[in-house]
Protein backbone atom coordinates (compact mmCIF):
# COMPACT_ATOMS: atom_id res chain seq x y z
CA UNK A 1 0.00 0.00 0.00
CA UNK A 2 2.42 2.79 1.29
CA UNK A 3 5.77 1.86 -0.95
CA UNK A 4 7.37 5.25 -1.12
CA UNK A 5 7.23 7.41 1.97
CA UNK A 6 8.75 10.73 2.13
CA UNK A 7 9.82 12.78 5.50
CA UNK A 8 9.60 16.33 5.40
CA UNK A 9 10.58 19.22 7.83
CA UNK A 10 11.90 22.84 7.48
CA UNK A 11 15.45 22.73 5.97
CA UNK A 12 15.68 18.99 5.40
CA UNK A 13 19.08 19.13 7.55
CA UNK A 14 18.08 17.77 11.58
CA UNK A 15 14.65 15.96 11.46
CA UNK A 16 13.41 15.34 8.23
CA UNK A 17 16.90 13.38 7.61
CA UNK A 18 17.21 11.06 10.46
CA UNK A 19 13.36 10.21 10.35
CA UNK A 20 14.07 9.39 7.01
CA UNK A 21 17.57 6.97 7.96
CA UNK A 22 15.16 5.52 10.81
CA UNK A 23 12.67 4.69 8.07
CA UNK A 24 14.96 3.15 6.21
CA UNK A 25 16.43 1.37 8.65
CA UNK A 26 13.16 -0.70 10.15
CA UNK A 27 11.58 -0.73 6.31
CA UNK A 28 13.90 -1.96 4.45
CA UNK A 29 11.40 -3.24 1.81
CA UNK A 30 10.39 0.55 1.08
CA UNK A 31 11.59 3.62 -0.44
CA UNK A 32 12.39 6.17 2.08
CA UNK A 33 13.52 9.68 1.16
CA UNK A 34 13.17 13.38 2.84
CA UNK A 35 12.98 16.87 1.56
CA UNK A 36 11.90 20.61 2.82
CA UNK A 37 9.59 22.73 2.54
CA UNK A 38 12.23 25.99 2.83
CA UNK A 39 15.35 24.35 1.71
CA UNK A 40 15.57 26.50 -1.17
CA UNK A 41 14.67 29.85 0.24
CA UNK A 42 17.54 28.57 3.33
CA UNK A 43 20.22 28.17 0.66
CA UNK A 44 20.15 24.47 1.97
CA UNK A 45 19.61 22.49 -0.72
CA UNK A 46 22.90 19.94 -1.32
CA UNK A 47 23.71 20.79 2.29
CA UNK A 48 24.42 17.66 4.66
CA UNK A 49 22.74 16.71 7.70
CA UNK A 50 23.12 19.18 10.48
CA UNK A 51 26.36 17.94 12.35
CA UNK A 52 24.64 17.32 15.75
CA UNK A 53 22.06 15.37 13.99
CA UNK A 54 24.58 13.36 12.52
CA UNK A 55 26.58 12.99 15.65
CA UNK A 56 22.97 11.88 17.39
CA UNK A 57 22.33 9.49 14.89
CA UNK A 58 25.73 8.08 14.82
CA UNK A 59 25.64 7.24 18.49
CA UNK A 60 22.06 5.44 18.09
CA UNK A 61 23.94 3.65 14.81
CA UNK A 62 22.32 5.69 12.22
CA UNK A 63 24.57 6.76 9.46
CA UNK A 64 23.15 10.39 8.24
CA UNK A 65 26.31 11.03 5.58
CA UNK A 66 24.75 10.31 2.54
CA UNK A 67 22.21 12.79 3.31
CA UNK A 68 21.97 16.04 0.86
CA UNK A 69 19.11 18.51 1.40
CA UNK A 70 16.17 18.79 -0.95
CA UNK A 71 13.46 21.06 -1.93
CA UNK A 72 10.08 19.33 -1.97
CA UNK A 73 8.28 20.46 -4.88
CA UNK A 74 4.95 19.26 -6.37
CA UNK A 75 6.00 16.78 -8.65
CA UNK A 76 8.23 15.57 -5.90
CA UNK A 77 5.07 15.18 -3.84
CA UNK A 78 2.95 13.59 -5.98
CA UNK A 79 5.81 10.23 -6.52
CA UNK A 80 5.13 9.61 -2.76
CA UNK A 81 2.08 7.25 -1.42
CA UNK A 82 2.94 9.00 2.00
CA UNK A 83 3.97 11.90 3.35
CA UNK A 84 5.20 12.98 6.98
CA UNK A 85 5.44 16.03 8.43
CA UNK A 86 7.03 16.78 11.81
CA UNK A 87 4.47 19.87 13.56
CA UNK A 88 0.85 20.21 12.18
CA UNK A 89 1.62 23.54 10.45
CA UNK A 90 3.54 21.81 7.91
CA UNK A 91 0.62 19.79 6.35
CA UNK A 92 -1.08 23.28 5.21
CA UNK A 93 2.92 23.97 4.11
CA UNK A 94 2.91 20.78 1.71
CA UNK A 95 -0.34 21.52 0.40
CA UNK A 96 0.56 25.31 0.04
CA UNK A 97 3.42 23.13 -2.66
CA UNK A 98 1.83 20.64 -3.79
CA UNK A 99 -2.65 20.78 -2.63
CA UNK A 100 -2.98 17.28 -4.46
CA UNK A 101 -0.77 15.18 -1.26
CA UNK A 102 -3.09 17.02 1.54
CA UNK A 103 -4.96 13.43 1.64
CA UNK A 104 -1.68 11.25 2.14
CA UNK A 105 0.11 13.77 4.10
CA UNK A 106 0.48 13.15 8.30
CA UNK A 107 2.49 13.83 11.17
CA UNK A 108 5.54 11.65 11.49
CA UNK A 109 4.19 11.24 15.00
CA UNK A 110 0.62 10.29 14.68
CA UNK A 111 0.83 7.20 16.46
CA UNK A 112 2.12 8.37 19.44
CA UNK A 113 -0.28 10.83 20.40
CA UNK A 114 0.05 13.01 17.11
CA UNK A 115 2.96 14.54 18.74
CA UNK A 116 4.70 17.20 16.83
CA UNK A 117 8.52 16.94 16.94
CA UNK A 118 10.14 20.59 17.72
CA UNK A 119 13.26 22.04 15.85
CA UNK A 120 16.45 21.35 17.30
CA UNK A 121 17.97 23.60 14.96
CA UNK A 122 20.46 25.71 15.74
CA UNK A 123 20.04 24.43 20.06
CA UNK A 124 21.41 22.78 22.62
CA UNK A 125 22.38 18.88 22.32
CA UNK A 126 19.96 18.16 24.24
CA UNK A 127 17.04 19.68 21.67
CA UNK A 128 18.55 17.01 19.39
CA UNK A 129 18.51 14.50 22.04
CA UNK A 130 14.52 15.11 22.84
CA UNK A 131 13.47 15.10 18.69
CA UNK A 132 15.53 11.65 18.62
CA UNK A 133 13.65 10.48 20.79
CA UNK A 134 10.57 11.57 19.63
CA UNK A 135 11.41 10.10 16.05
CA UNK A 136 12.72 7.09 16.94
CA UNK A 137 9.79 6.45 19.12
CA UNK A 138 7.04 7.95 16.03
CA UNK A 139 9.52 5.88 13.30
CA UNK A 140 8.70 2.38 15.69
CA UNK A 141 5.13 2.75 15.46
CA UNK A 142 4.97 3.79 11.86
CA UNK A 143 6.98 0.50 11.24
CA UNK A 144 4.33 -1.40 13.39
CA UNK A 145 1.37 0.72 10.88
CA UNK A 146 3.20 -0.61 7.41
Amino acid sequence: MFQKILVVCVGNICRSPTGEYLLKNLLPNKQVDSAGIASEISKLVGKPADSMATTVAAEHGIDLTPHGSRQLTEAMAAEYDLILVMEKGHIDAVCSIAPAARGKTMLFGQWVGQKEIPDPYRQSREAFDFAWSILEESAAAWAKKL
